[in-house]
């Protein structure tokens, strides 16, 4: 599991990154409208909120890497299980036709 930064740990520049990235997606929940229905937003509007998300995320990139820190965070589902189980998909003893 990935433990978030605190703040004291960042840089003024990554604080006002993930303020930014708070804000921007905050907008975009509060102003969802279902599909079909007029948004309250205009496209344009919505696409620079776009832009401007795509920027703090290639940001926060080139500061992880000038850093050393890898950024092992991803968007997860509110049941998504925390730990990962691998299954093979083959049956053990028989031969994969994708190896042959």
């Amino acid at each position: 599991m990935v433990t978030p930064m605190n703040d004291k740990e960042l840089t003024k520049e990554e604080r006002i990154l993930r303020v930014m990235r708070q804000v921007l997606t905050s907008i975009a929940k509060d102003t969802y409208t279902r599909p079909g229905h007029r948004h309250p937003l205009s496209d344009e509007t919505v696409n620079d909120i776009r832009r401007c998300l795509g920027l703090i995320t290639a940001r926060e990139s080139e500061l992880n890497a000038a850093t050393g820190r890898e950024n092992k965070a991803r968007p997860r589902f509110v049941d998504e299980p925390q730990s990962s189980v691998v299954v093979p998909l083959t049956v053990p003893g028989t031969k994969d036709k994708d190896k042959q």
